[in-house]
């Protein structure tokens, strides 16, 4: 493990589990940003659909919002913490996190509220882009690499955990699952104890050799995230419309697809550091791609309950794959002065395809009249992807095993 200097202390300071845990635990606050309000969306729209113009609109913008607003203030807040510093802004958007997190519970307007999504929203790409640079930053090679695949871990379990807990406090009132989000004020006295400032995040601007990019990893992680985010969204999105229009109505049923598409996407996370190992970052481009396209065919083609969760499953298990597989090349390839920024773009193609996901399908069932076909469509350009990164990858593969046998005879 490499050591980094802090900022304020001259020793060189080593990174061990502790910072990983509050990293892993202040990461884990993205995901609780929509998780812990969707069950309500109902009993919100019950609330203000009678007296609010437009309710059918807005409503879906209390979790729909802050993506937005996660991936148009993302980079402005990568910006920041290569300007002021990771931890200082950490610890700011914590607060402005817990404190916009937890207002709607006391307001009456919802025009206001979406409003006040929108802040949460900005709050939150804060928060996630100092993680993510953070372990940027402290870590490298192979220990960075796990540290990704916690990450990404850690929030699929605390998804899943307030979905479920959010869901049940909000059976007496929509107000009650937003107070939940007071929670992350008690990580901030272990931020301002635990973490530190890297050294390196500080260098100065005229040392060009400091914050030189590689341009190529950077744009291809981006557009990779943002396509891959469209594939990975119709599933929870469009599975539901799907399966209603096979007559299953039950909430409890739906509720089941979508819990199994989550544990298909843990277990893809998990599987990422061997599958990464033994065919690559390119392999596993190719293979996510491939199962995210099977799972879209499979969706497309269902009949019943039983061929949706098939689909659901070999769907979560490319989704599984995709953020770490994505992240790790951008991280790898940007300067430690440039960091914040280069993953603040990253963070921000990563909601933008969420955001947009919806309205890709829209578009696509617009012009063909017909959901399924869209997914289709979708489906097709995933494995023409996957076949593209196939055949990259046996290209990179084979000019290094002709430079090893190359280097091994001269």
């Amino acid at each position: 493990m490499n050591p980094l200097r802090s900022d304020s202390a001259s020793p060189r300071q080593a990174t061990g589990r502790r910072e990983g845990l509050v990293l892993m635990l202040g990461s884990s606050l993205t995901i609780m940003g929509a998780v812990m309000v969707a069950p309500v969306l109902p009993k919100l729209g019950a609330e203000f659909g009678p007296l609010q113009s437009h309710a059918d609109m807005l409503v879906p913008l209390v979790v729909t919002g802050p993506a937005l607003a996660i991936a148009v203030c993302a980079p402005l807040a990568g910006w920041l913490a290569d300007r002021v510093g990771r931890k200082n802004l950490l610890i700011l958007a914590t607060l402005l996190y817990a404190v916009l997190g937890a207002l709607p519970a006391v307001l009456d307007n919802l025009p206001t509220i979406v409003g006040i999504r929108l802040l949460f929203g900005a709050a939150e790409a804060a928060v996630m882009t100092c993680c993510a640079t953070l372990i940027a930053d402290y870590w490298h090679g192979e220990e960075r690499m796990r540290y990704i695949n916690r990450q990404v871990v850690t929030i699929g379990l605390v998804g899943a955990l307030f979905f479920v807990v959010g869901g049940a406090m909000g059976e007496h009132s929509w107000r009650q699952p937003f107070l939940l989000y007071l929670l992350p004020l008690l990580l901030v006295p272990v931020m301002m104890k635990v973490l530190w400032e890297p050294a390196a995040s500080r260098q100065p601007v005229d040392r060009p050799e400091e914050g030189r990019v590689a341009i190529l990893p950077v744009v291809i992680g981006y557009l990779l995230i943002l396509c891959g985010m469209i594939l990975s969204f119709v599933v929870p999105i469009q599975a539901p419309i799907l399966l209603v229009g096979l007559g299953v109505t039950s909430s409890t049923m739906i509720g089941l697809s979508a819990g199994l598409s989550l544990l298909a996407t843990l277990g893809g996370s998990l599987a990422w550091p061997l599958l990464r190992r033994r065919i690559g970052i390119a392999g596993c481009n190719a293979l996510l791609l491939t199962l995210l396209g099977l799972g879209l065919w499979l969706l497309m083609r269902g009949q019943s309950y039983n061929a949706v969760l098939l689909a659901v499953l070999i769907h979560g298990l490319g989704a599984g794959l995709l953020v770490p597989n994505a992240m790790a090349p951008v991280m790898n390839a940007l300067s430690a002065r440039t960091r914040g920024r280069g993953l603040g773009g990253f963070t921000s193609c990563l909601y933008f395809g969420q955001f947009v996901s919806p309205l890709v399908v829209a578009l696509l069932s617009a012009r063909s009249g017909d959901l399924r076909l869209s997914i289709q469509w979708l489906a097709f350009a995933s494995v023409v992807s996957a076949l593209v990164w196939a055949l990259a990858g046996l290209q990179a593969r084979r000019k290094a095993a002709t430079r090893t046998f190359g280097s091994s005879h001269s």
